[in-house]
């Protein structure tokens, strides 16, 4: 089992910019992916962006890319969103998630999840 533990959410205006951090603990040799991925009120969860945990490779959604920076840091076992020129649509529980076999951008292929930290950005 992997555990999932986010921090670093809260009120932000328009323009600010937010950490996100996610400390993984237990079994994170098995862990393969890391992503971000975000739900607001009345919609589905959407992907924010991945990174790979052995060689680091990124892939961003459209929607943050050139605002969104996805980071890890192996020795500490976390991953990173960094988040820059915030707008108000940017504003959901943001969640962090593990997956053991493969890069995806789908939620339905991470087997672990934390338990969301809440982005809100005013206008």
């Amino acid at each position: 089992q992997v555990q999932l533990v986010e921090s670093g959410g809260g009120l932000v205006q328009a323009g600010g910019s937010l950490r996100l951090s996610c400390a993984a603990s237990g079994r994170t040799l098995s862990i393969y992916t890391m992503g971000w991925f975000r739900q607001a009120p009345g919609k589905e969860r959407e992907f924010v962006a991945v990174i790979s945990w052995g060689n680091a490779g990124t892939y961003y959604a459209g929607s943050v890319k050139g605002r969104f920076t996805i980071s890890r840091d192996n020795a500490k076992n976390t991953v990173y969103l960094q988040m820059n020129s915030l707008k108000p649509e940017d504003t959901a529980a943001y969640y962090c998630a593990a997956a053991a076999l493969k890069t995806s951008l789908g939620p339905r292929d991470y087997e672990y999840w934390g338990q969301g930290t809440q982005v809100t950005v005013s206008s």
